[in-house]
């Protein structure tokens, strides 16, 4: 990878730039580190997080294994969906209920994860891609969740969306929870 004179910066190269520092940083890696993982030379690692690059998909690839994330977790660009709660509403006996919770638009990868956690448990979320947003819908149980800096309470048949992009937690009380999470990236063209 060779950074290119005389032309200007793309907002590709910036993005993909903004996203190497952020998850290095998040990750608490010097720049040395990361490159030294990722077999770059330091100069290289700075251009590209100055956005000044044209790296290529190996390059790319080998900054995304020695972060250890996705290499589609490079290739995002930020945006902010705000968290969003729906409580659950009481189900009117011998009925049949049909509520939507929440729409996802095309051009999102989606994962369906079934979270268990035991009573007094706290788990850290590590940021995902830019872009994706997390659903959580609770099943059984009670916790806390969401983003780090305000996590929601949640009981049985509530929903919460947060960005996924952020430090977020999952903490239960005293008694265990079962949570369906949807986890919602955004598809990189």
């Amino acid at each position: 990878m060779t950074p290119s004179r005389g032309r200007t910066t793309s907002s590709t190269a910036e993005a993909v730039g903004a996203q190497i520092r952020k998850r290095r940083e998040q990750r608490g890696m010097t720049g040395s580190e990361l490159a030294r993982r990722a077999g770059l030379s330091k100069a290289t690692l700075s251009q590209l997080e100055a956005g000044r690059g044209n790296p290529t998909i190996e390059t790319l690839d080998a900054l995304a294994i020695a972060l250890r994330i996705p290499l589609n977790d490079l290739l995002t660009r930020d945006t902010d969906p705000g968290p969003v709660l729906v409580p659950g509403t009481d189900l009117a006996q011998n009925e049949v209920s049909r509520e939507l919770l929440r729409r996802i638009s095309s051009g999102h990868s989606l994962e369906i994860w079934r979270l268990r956690m035991p009573p007094d448990t706290e788990l850290a979320g590590v940021p995902h891609a830019t872009g994706t947003v997390e659903h959580l819908l609770v099943a059984t149980g009670h916790l806390t969740a969401g983003p780090s800096e305000g996590p929601h309470p949640l009981a049985p048949g509530d929903l919460l969306a947060f960005a996924g992009d952020a430090p977020h937690i999952y903490r239960t009380g005293t008694e265990p929870a079962d949570v369906t999470v949807v986890i919602a990236s955004p598809i990189v063209t």
